[in-house]
């Protein structure tokens, strides 16, 4: 059952818990709710005390504007709050950026973990970028939800047919609903390039993990994070992509987090 705590500006944040082990804070990537990563909190859920919450906007969620990633990380704060004060982080996609954000602001974060941040590695990705984030903005900015969830799964790489066949799914209603809050992840990554300098203010062992059937340019983005921080570790998962399986990724994620609470 899901559990409320409310973020520093009032906003109800909605979570829940699987496990009573060490605190794990999951926190999700573009057009993904709590529910998308219960399976992964359920593999952890035998050694960590893993927690999945809507980020603002989603589920059932609260949002209050004006929207600023900051509020996003006060949201963490308050989650880290509720589950005792200190918790560990893993944050995908760009729910990893948001991640990295957090831990390096000072909240009291014991290791943090992110899979396969996208960061662009040249001009060009950071132009590609800057068109995606212009035409985002217009079609929200016009209500036009639908061509911003299009708009999105195909910058992801999202094949027209697979994205005519999600149209008329049961899935798409919901998609849109929370079609705006594709703003809120393009804001969590910035300009879209390695945040050098925030990446060597985290203060604590970082996991940047990528899988090895992804595109060589995401790989090189996880590896140049790990390379950044100062306390940095990266590692591939054989035979994933940016889907990634969480019976394959869970006991790595424990790995790095029980020699974290051990040291």
């Amino acid at each position: 059952m899901d559990k409320k705590t409310i973020s520093r500006d009032g906003t109800p944040i909605a979570y829940q818990r699987f496990g009573d082990g060490p605190a794990v804070v999951l926190v999700g990537g573009a057009m993904c709710t709590g529910a998308t990563l219960a399976p992964l909190a359920e593999a952890l859920s035998d050694r960590f005390g893993a927690v999945t919450y809507d980020r603002r906007g989603r589920g059932r969620s609260g949002d209050t504007g004006p929207f600023a990633v900051d509020r996003e990380v006060e949201d963490i704060a308050a989650l880290i709050d509720a589950s005792g004060g200190s918790a560990a982080l893993y944050g995908i996609s760009s729910g990893g950026a948001l991640a990295l954000r957090a831990v390096a602001s000072g909240l009291p974060v014991r290791e943090v973990a992110v899979y396969e941040t996208p960061f662009a590695l040249d001009d060009r990705g950071g132009k590609e970028r800057a068109e995606y984030t212009e035409r985002l903005t217009e079609l929200l900015a016009l209500d036009r939800r639908g061509d911003a969830v299009e708009l999105f799964l195909s910058r992801v790489g999202t094949p027209p047919e697979t994205i005519a066949g999600i149209r008329l799914s049961h899935a798409w209603a919901g998609m849109e609903a929370i079609a705006p809050t594709l703003a809120y992840d393009n804001a969590a990554l910035g300009d879209g390039t390695v945040p050098h300098e925030r990446l060597a203010a985290v203060p604590v062992p970082l996991l940047s993990i990528a899988g090895d059937a992804s595109p060589g340019w995401m790989r090189e983005a996880a590896r140049v994070v790990a390379d950044t921080a100062p306390s940095g570790s990266y590692r591939t998962l054989e035979g994933q992509t940016h889907m990634v399986d969480s019976v394959v990724l869970a006991p790595v994620l424990a790995e790095f987090f029980d020699a974290g609470d051990q040291g």
